[in-house]
């Protein structure tokens, strides 16, 4: 009896960012996962796309959860598909949001994330919490 093997050949990358608590924080790590981004030939279509995501859910993680905040890219390429997942981890919510914030200027990052996202999702651990979102590319 003949057993056959899958091989396929499936590639995958990964990017860790940690979120530095500074001003500029977001735009400096957005910067740097397009950099990546293109280094792993991923379409601009998803690119555009996949960076937006990146800054509402970092934005969310410094203005609603306490630090550190860190961002997770993942790119997977199986059979012509290819897969990007957004994580940004964080600490947890940090109660109220800061005095001072416009509501007419907030509270849209999460419709954006589930308009561009395939799948989209939240876990939560003990003094962790991860929004994570999939685009998916042919």
């Amino acid at each position: 009896m003949a057993v056959q093997l899958n091989t396929r050949v499936r590639e995958a990358s990964e990017y860790v960012f940690p979120m530095p608590p500074v001003a500029g924080a977001v735009s400096d790590v957005r910067r740097r996962a397009g950099a990546v981004l293109a280094a792993w030939k991923v379409s601009p279509d998803v690119i555009e796309d996949a960076l937006l995501v990146v800054s509402e859910l970092l934005t969310n993680a410094i203005v609603h959860a306490l630090p550190p905040a860190v961002l997770r890219l993942s790119w997977m390429r199986d059979a012509g598909l290819g897969t990007l997942r957004i994580e940004v981890t964080d600490a947890g919510p940090a109660g109220q949001p800061p005095a001072g914030i416009d509501p007419d200027e907030h509270g849209r990052g999460e419709e954006i994330v589930h308009a561009l996202a395939t799948r989209y999702g939240i876990e939560t651990r003990p003094g962790a919490v991860t929004r994570w979102a999939d685009l998916v590319a042919v």
